[in-house]
């Protein structure tokens, strides 16, 4: 019988690459779609008249306003804004407004100021630092990328083959054509559209897996818990098939009751750990 407790200071704080900090193929990607229309606003830059100067270019160049959003950090065509003049909902794309309108936008979002009184020097080198920003959200979703990237190569390590005897985001509906297994008990009778990160066939055995890694608590880790503990409960009269979550991370530490609960109602719950100590092989009886 295995510990809760003891299983738990297994737990590792972080598992990130290099590349899980900010995906700089993808600033640069962005900031070269728009780098002439940010070269042509660099114009504005320390400009004595800016609100004229503004005017004009997007008379010339109207194309320069979908670079406005991004300035503020914005990543949407379109920019709500409210004040004792008014609503406003600014389209960057298709404007919907005149130039003067446009024009109080940039004065009361402060663009004006940080152009015109030389605070920065080169939009692009600005854009460039605001898109490494807004990349750091992107965060979550690598992290989830890294377990799932670790766990294949632990699957892979075990002699699984991709598209043969593993699967890789596979819908239920997938797996029970594929291997005739009758998975409605977990799928609502087919209403809910569910797939696992994996799926591992062996000894006429489909092991439906799930996996994911957490640096930080909150609400969520809860609802995982005993949505996979409801997973396994319902699955454990299927035939042929067998539920798999591996999960990890320090984040568990705000949400253990919940994650206890499921360690002591599933069989198949495993961290990392477990992976290096060869917990594929023997689940899976290789």
């Amino acid at each position: 019988m295995r510990n809760f407790h003891t299983w738990l200071t297994t737990f590792r704080d972080n598992i990130s690459d290099y590349s899980y900090y900010v995906d700089f193929k993808k600033v640069y990607a962005n900031v070269e779609k728009i780098k002439i229309e940010l070269n042509i606003l660099n114009s504005l830059i320390g400009s004595k008249s800016i609100q004229n100067d503004f005017k004009n270019l997007v008379v010339k160049y109207p194309e320069i306003l979908k670079c406005i959003p991004i300035l503020l950090a914005v990543r949407l065509h379109e920019v709500y804004a409210i004040d004792t003049e008014g609503e406003f909902k600014y389209n960057f794309k298709n404007p919907n407004y005149s130039i003067d309108q446009y024009c109080v936008f940039m004065q009361k979002t402060g663009l004006f100021e940080l152009l015109g009184q030389n605070i920065i020097n080169n939009l692009v080198d600005y854009v460039t630092g605001v898109e490494t920003g807004l990349d750091s959200n992107g965060r979550k979703n690598r992290g989830g990328k890294n377990m799932e990237n670790l766990l294949e190569s632990y699957i892979q390590k075990a002699g699984f083959l991709k598209g043969s005897t593993y699967f890789k985001e596979i819908e239920i509906a997938t797996l029970e054509n594929k291997f005739n297994v009758d998975l409605s008990a977990i799928s609502n009778n087919g209403e809910t559209v569910k797939r696992f990160d994996f799926a591992i066939y062996n000894n006429k055995t489909v092991y439906g897996i799930e996996t994911n890694f957490y640096t930080s608590g909150g609400s969520k880790l809860n609802e995982v818990a005993r949505s996979y503990k409801n997973i396994a409960m319902e699955s454990k009269n299927i035939q042929i098939f067998e539920f798999v979550w591996i999960t990890d991370g320090k984040g568990w530490h705000t949400a253990k009751k919940n994650l206890m609960e499921t360690f002591g109602a599933m069989e198949h719950l495993y961290n990392i750990q477990d992976l290096e100590n060869g917990i594929l092989q023997n689940v899976t009886r290789l």
